[in-house]
């Protein structure tokens, strides 16, 4: 994804997002249906879960996002990590669902809104630090899910970015305007 220049926070953070929830669709049209389930061992989730619960906490958060608390009295965090969706379509259906609500609550914002308060687990937040909380946590999250679509595909892997042994060459087609950065 091409940079942009900004200096609006609600238009970066935005881009941002959009990116991690590329990154992480990408990532997971890799994966095969079995593999969607599958977790690495014990005390690990499968992408089936992880996206169940940044699901749920998208819901939570970004529902009522300015005039309720982020964790909604409904939501049954412990429940996000049993009982995954059964297949890739209701794995999407559950993705898809989440970003909407995120970017339901995000696109009307301006910057003029970034100090107000919102509140999260009855702790007062400004919209900003609201935002970069779950910014850093569904970054952490899309990045399991890649770790284990990468795992999982091994030598199959398609590079999300720049490909192991590439970055010379890459380089070279930027500074040629053959490519752009990412």
């Amino acid at each position: 994804m091409p940079h942009e220049f900004t200096s609006s926070y609600i238009a970066d953070v935005l881009s941002l997002f959009r990116a991690y929830k590329t990154m992480g669709e990408r990532a997971i049209a890799q994966v095969k249906d079995e593999h969607l389930q599958q977790a690495i061992d014990s005390e690990s989730n499968s992408i089936a879960i992880i996206v169940k619960h940044m699901a749920g906490n998208m819901r939570s958060r970004w529902t009522d996002f300015q005039t309720a608390d982020g964790e909604k009295p409904n939501r049954n965090r412990d429940s996000e990590f049993e009982s995954p969706p059964a297949t890739r379509a209701a794995i999407m259906d559950l993705w898809q669902s989440g970003w909407r609500c995120l970017f339901a609550a995000i696109e009307p914002l301006t910057d003029a809104d970034l100090g107000r308060t919102v509140q999260i687990r009855a702790e007062p937040h400004s919209i900003m630090q609201a935002v970069n909380r779950q910014l850093g946590h569904y970054a952490c999250h899309i990045g399991q899910i890649v770790f284990l679509a990468k795992h999982f595909q091994g030598s199959e892997w398609n590079s999300l970015s720049i490909p192991r042994g590439k970055s010379e060459e890459f380089n070279a087609k930027v500074l040629r305007g053959e490519a752009s950065q990412r």
